[in-house]
């Protein structure tokens, strides 16, 4: 008997022990002053104090909530054999259909190509030949996308350094990403919905984008564009006049103003476009509409610059029909990635390029951020990159047959850089320039090393919860613990009298050894975990009720304090148990199928009740044990 007290005794120490050595980084971590914080961080210390402390979910610490979709109807387009104007309106009549009808895509998209009597082979012919074994294959290729798609998000969003975020699949298309401690949401989603296509493309030749551009000039002149009469702006000079005859003369005019275009107007519920004017050369306009937009870049290293204001009108220019035709079917028009300066104003450097990329990063292994060394990027920064044995001999290939030709670096078809290439590079490495800030640079790299992801993704669902809001939601949980804790403890000891103490000591270590075990453990601690812990407070002492009546039952029958305690314990054990069996599978099933908010409920519920149990029955037990080995009692305050 002494044996057991003894060794059930040391057993509870060493918890109570535990639980201090577990919950002394927290303490320390939330006790900390910024400046000591600061202190820590510069010392490298931060970071493993905050991994063994609790930690706390997005409702609590604040973050971002998203809900993204995977854009699956153009994974299957780009599946296909053949992409024709038919096939383009039978999959915008099946993505209006999947809206409307809430129903399958495939389904939808096999049912449409069925009642137009055409085969699926006609498109996907390479995939199959029959439409079920074609439409297997999409489905197939479907779940591998969304996986695919999920370890990459998981690769990029570790790399981006998040503590204990939530990515899991929701229905079919649909990925739920929490991101606690997270403030800025543009940058999320930039990290998060990069499609990361890189791609390494040649750039034209200038005597062909200088032929290309005259053409289209002459084309948009024949239209008999006329400029509006209206109030002239302020002289820029964006453009030297060491490059040009006349002082450019510019004025702001309507876009919808221009070529005969319209301005579309927006659909009920869309924002209105931004960019609604642009800035044109009043001296060149009636002769060369589209040099009116143009600036000559060459003396600040660039070829063809395009005021900012003037992106807008640009890009319709460019995908106006008669344009199109003109355009060479192995050329494409891109935007450089960031904005430079001429003058007062800012221009982005407007490419013509391979349509057909020469290396994509499909080769790409290892991508990092350093500072330039060259003097060209001293002290900016830049990501090099290397490529696999494959890439590196494409690599040395191209750059060997291309010397002194430009060779533009393409992620997610904007150029970042576009050098000319001086020597044939064999070792399959470079490095990509062009980013504003570090940030940017860290960005990038991280897409690159964690890969692309094989369909673009978009945000349907966004949540930004703030620190002060999940202050507020700690505060008041904390509150709502201490309000329940008090009201339970005083109940217990009115009640029960001295027995009712001993309930309440087991009830304050229930309440540290569950604490501990979050932060031991990893687990996350959230809003619906906060309830967890108050339902626990109710429901630890629930089972000293039990056996408190027991005890007082056996004791009307005449028992001895000892014999009324055994009794009592022995004999309500089986319903403690057997009612905390229920919850705890009850709780377990919340966690297997329940989201995170849901599943933190269930964490918590589960610790708290496994530790109760422990409490309530062990622990009261041994206190009852070593109060009456020391003397016998007559009575027993209960």
């Amino acid at each position: 008997m002494r044996r057991n007290l003894f060794v059930k005794t040391i057993i509870i120490l060493f918890l109570i022990a535990w639980a201090v050595y577990a919950l002394y980084p927290t303490y320390k971590m939330y006790t900390l002053t910024p400046e000591k914080k600061v202190q820590l961080a510069d010392q490298g210390k931060l970071v493993p104090l905050i991994d063994r402390s609790i930690r706390l979910g997005l409702d609590l610490q604040g973050g971002i909530y998203l809900t993204l979709e995977v854009d699956l109807p153009l994974l299957i387009r780009q599946l296909a054999n053949v992409d024709d104007a038919r096939l383009d309106s039978i999959m915008t009549e099946t993505k209006q259909d999947a809206n409307i009808r809430s129903a399958d895509f495939l389904d939808l998209l096999a049912s449409r190509f069925s009642q137009g009597g055409i085969p699926l082979n006609a498109y996907w012919g390479e995939r199959g030949e029959s439409d079920g074994k074609i439409l297997s294959m999409m489905r197939k290729e479907s779940e591998d996308a969304m996986n695919r798609s999920l370890e990459i998000l998981r690769n990029r969003i570790d790399q981006f350094g998040v503590s204990e975020p939530t990515i899991q699949h929701v229905g079919k298309t649909r990925i739920l990403i929490e991101l606690p401690g997270v403030s800025d949401p543009t940058q999320a989603k930039e990290l998060i919905g990069k499609t990361a296509l890189l791609e390494f493309c040649l750039v034209k030749d200038p005597a062909v984008y200088s032929d290309l551009l005259q053409k289209i000039d002459r084309t948009l002149a024949r239209k008999g564009a006329a400029l509006p009469d209206v109030k002239e702006t302020a002289a820029a000079d964006t453009v030297p006049k060491k490059t040009e005859p006349k002082e450019s003369k510019d004025k702001t005019v309507a876009i919808s103003e221009l070529f005969g275009e319209k301005q579309v107007e927006p659909a009920e519920g869309d924002v209105a476009p931004s960019d609604t004017t642009a800035l044109v050369d009043e001296n060149l306009f009636k002769e060369n509409p589209l040099f009116s937009l143009l600036r000559d870049a060459r003396q600040f290293g660039h070829e063809v610059a395009v005021p900012t204001k003037n992106i807008a009108l640009i890009e319709r220019l460019l995908s106006r029909p008669d344009v199109i035709k003109l355009i060479p079917p192995d050329a494409q028009f891109l935007w450089s990635s960031e904005t430079f300066p001429m003058g007062d104003d800012k221009f982005r450097e407007l490419f013509l390029v391979n349509k057909e990329a020469e290396l994509t990063g499909k080769y790409l292994t290892n991508a990092q951020v350093t500072i330039g060394s060259d003097p060209e990027n001293a002290g900016k920064p830049v990501v090099n990159f290397t490529l696999n044995r494959a890439g590196g001999r494409i690599f040395s290939r191209v750059t060997g047959a291309n010397i002194k030709k430009r060779l533009a670096i393409v992620l997610d078809k904007k150029i970042y850089t576009a050098p000319v290439i001086q020597s044939k590079i064999p070792y399959g490495s470079g490095i990509i320039t062009g980013m504003p800030d570090m940030d940017e640079a860290k960005l990038i790299s991280i897409i690159l090393r964690a890969g692309a992801l094989p369909a673009p993704v978009s945000v349907i669902e966004e949540r930004t919860v703030g620190p002060s809001l999940g202050q507020d939601s700690i505060d008041a949980g904390k509150r709502a613990s201490l309000i329940g804790l008090a009201a339970v403890v005083v109940f217990m000891f009115v009640y029960y009298r001295l027995s009712g103490l001993i309930a309440d000591t087991a009830l304050l270590l229930n309440m540290i050894l569950l604490m501990a075990a979050l932060a031991q453990f990893r687990f996350t601690l959230t809003l619906p975990g906060i309830a967890g812990i108050v339902l626990t407070i109710g429901m630890a002492v629930d089972a000293n009720v039990l056996i408190f009546e027991r005890i007082r039952e056996e004791l009307k029958t005449g028992k001895t304090v000892r014999a009324a305690i055994d009794a009592g314990y022995t004999k309500a054990f089986s319903a403690i148990f057997d009612s905390n069996l229920t919850t705890v599978a009850a709780a377990v099933v919340l966690y297997e199928f329940g989201t995170g908010s849901v599943r933190g409920f269930a964490v918590t519920l589960i610790i708290g009740l496994v530790v109760s149990l422990f409490t309530a029955i062990v622990v009261t037990r041994v206190i009852f044990d070593h109060i009456t080995s020391r003397r016998t009692l007559t009575g027993l305050s209960i």
